[in-house]
């Protein structure tokens, strides 16, 4: 089969998320097979492709992109409607080690929509939840009104541990001078913590010998979020990051997502923290 090759599918379903955040159930016409972590190149002839993660698991012949509107490409798709078809090249990529977690505990921790890559695998998780330690999840976003997956959350903390937090809230829902900045108050919306996501890793039971980290969101959070799971004595080499950069073809002949002699395409975009730090043309 040529990897460059779009195949035709169905958009079968649309779910508003945020203002600017939609997820696609999307149907192909055959069966088909990835990894959480894995991205597809999406796109419709004329306008261009975009490399997308999965945000579910596959089923059969369907599976769930979260987008956010920010481009040419993702203003195109904002207009798609059910039913109407787009093309899908991929997957590509790496995903994200779940084999390796077996047996360990594993700490995900998720900023913005980098949350749409790691629901797979807490989908897969939880379907397998005897096969792994504690389980806890970080999640922060801009504010109440922008976090992703929120109907999610009691379901998922019937069988791991989730901590949301937002880095404000809006005028609406905002807490009274007098109250804890951590806590919300009684008439408040948001009933969660208010900080960055680095405020909650001191609240998680990590056992360093013992843990996998997933992380994903912007750099700049994935950057501390790191240290700050290293001075937790985790190993580097236990610590995994999704990486984001322009991709084109997907199969690390374009060089576009050139990383410092990786291409995250292909040798990525999931990456152990040990092997990307440092690198002169990142954050990390």
């Amino acid at each position: 089969m040529n990897s460059l090759l779009p195949l035709k599918s169905r958009i079968i379903d649309i779910k508003l998320e945020t203002d600017k955040v939609r997820t696609y159930t999307i149907e192909m016409k055959s069966f088909f097979s990835a990894q959480p972590g894995q991205f597809n190149m999406l796109g419709y002839p004329g306008i261009g492709e975009v490399p997308i993660s999965f945000s579910s698991k596959i089923n059969g012949k369907t599976f769930q992109h979260t987008i956010r509107s920010a481009g040419k490409v993702t203003r195109f798709l904002e207009g798609f409607v059910e039913g109407n078809e787009i093309f899908v090249r991929g997957p590509y990529g790496r995903g994200w080690p779940i084999k390796q977690a077996e047996g360990k505990d594993v700490l995900l921790v998720a900023g913005g929509i980098g949350i749409a890559p790691l629901r797979p695998v807490i989908e897969m998780i939880l379907e397998k939840r005897e096969s792994f330690g504690e389980i806890s999840l970080i999640y922060g976003a801009k504010n109440e009104k922008s976090v992703l997956f929120m109907t999610e959350f009691d379901k998922w903390g019937e069988k791991i541990s989730v901590y949301p937090t937002v880095d404000e809230i809006t005028q609406k829902s905002r807490i009274p001078v007098f109250a804890k900045k951590t806590e919300s108050s009684a008439q408040g919306i948001w009933k969660y913590h208010v900080g960055l996501v680095t405020d909650l890793l001191d609240r998680i039971k990590i056992r360093p010998d013992n843990t996998v980290a997933f992380v994903c969101g912007p750099e700049i959070m994935m950057r501390f979020v790191c240290r700050g799971l290293v001075m937790l004595r985790i190993p580097e080499s236990m610590i995994y990051v999704s990486m984001e950069r322009r991709m084109k073809c997907g199969i690390g002949h374009c060089g576009h997502c050139q990383h410092y002699g990786l291409f995250v395409c292909k040798d990525g975009p999931v990456f152990s923290y040990k092997r990307v730090k440092g690198l002169p043309d990142g954050f990390l």
